[in-house]
């Protein structure tokens, strides 16, 4: 070897590596580009545009007071079955969007991961914040129901970001895990609507928590998105019991299923380029 010259042997890196969430960070600009593309790229070419927002909780909203509300009778703790379901809605579909479009988010961005380098924790995390803008969209005819059937915010009216907080991280969490599966394992996706559709029964969104045996509650609660309608049922409309053990299980919860998210999500990484 020449004086002076130096010899770099460069391997792949091996076994769990760090999260270095600091590159997110460095990558903002990128992050908040792909936020606005994906939301421009669903209603693009769209008849009612953003409009679909405010129209699909109002259309579960309806039929919800229908068949749950009127027919089926389930109670709603003294609240209009509207809101009541509406207020449910609002974290739920938000979660539901956010869970479905980051779950399929690597493959759908193919092209981007095989041409540059960047950390590829911001695709996941961009389908997610893309469904911020129809929650806050639909929070506004949340608020226009409320002065209908004359309803006040609580005390607790402040805490609702946090709630959102909850929701969306419960959605990267469970969004990291099937992302990285999916592109691996292409029939990942087909599970994906089913893995929704259970978990819409088994929260609390067109029935009260309460409903729920006593002996089943500890179990019940597992479920983070147990602990996150219900605060955000009594942050807006304070008519069920304040935040408790229920909550403490759903951020321990999705803390738990974030974390691990996060690292399998890291170790994972190295292989997409390869495999999507």
């Amino acid at each position: 070897m020449n004086a002076g010259l130096s010899e770099f042997v460069i391997k792949p890196s091996s076994g769990w590596l760090p999260l270095n969430l600091r590159a997110v960070w460095e990558y903002r600009e990128l992050l908040y580009f792909l936020t606005w593309r994906d939301v421009k790229v669903r209603y693009k070419q769209t008849a009612l545009g953003l409009a679909w927002a405010v129209l699909q909780p109002l259309l579960l909203m309806g039929a919800f007071s229908i068949f749950f509300g009127r027919l089926a009778k389930v109670p709603s703790d003294g609240l209009p079955y509207p809101i009541f379901a509406f207020s449910a809605l609002l974290p739920w579909q938000l979660f539901a969007y956010a869970l479905a479009q980051s779950s399929n988010s690597l493959v759908a961005n193919d092209r981007l991961i095989t041409k540059i380098f960047f950390p590829r924790l911001v695709i996941p995390l961009s389908a997610v914040l893309s469904g911020v803008i129809d929650f806050l969209i639909a929070f506004g005819v949340f608020v226009v129901l409320m002065v209908y059937y004359e309803i006040l915010p609580t005390n607790a009216f402040w805490s609702i970001p946090f709630f959102v907080l909850l929701a969306v991280a419960t959605a990267l969490a469970v969004g990291l895990w099937l992302a990285a599966l999916n592109v691996e394992y292409r029939d990942v996706r087909y599970v994906v609507p089913f893995i929704i559709q259970f978990w819409f029964f088994v929260s609390p969104v067109a029935y009260p928590a309460s409903l729920v045996p006593g002996p089943w509650q500890l179990l019940y609660a597992v479920n983070p998105m147990v602990g996150v309608i219900e605060g955000f049922r009594w942050a807006l409309l304070g008519r069920t019991q304040g935040p408790g053990w229920e909550l403490m299980i759903s951020v321990a919860v999705i803390a738990l299923l974030l974390t691990g998210g996060l690292y399998y999500f890291r170790r994972m990484e190295k292989t997409f380029a390869d495999l999507v």
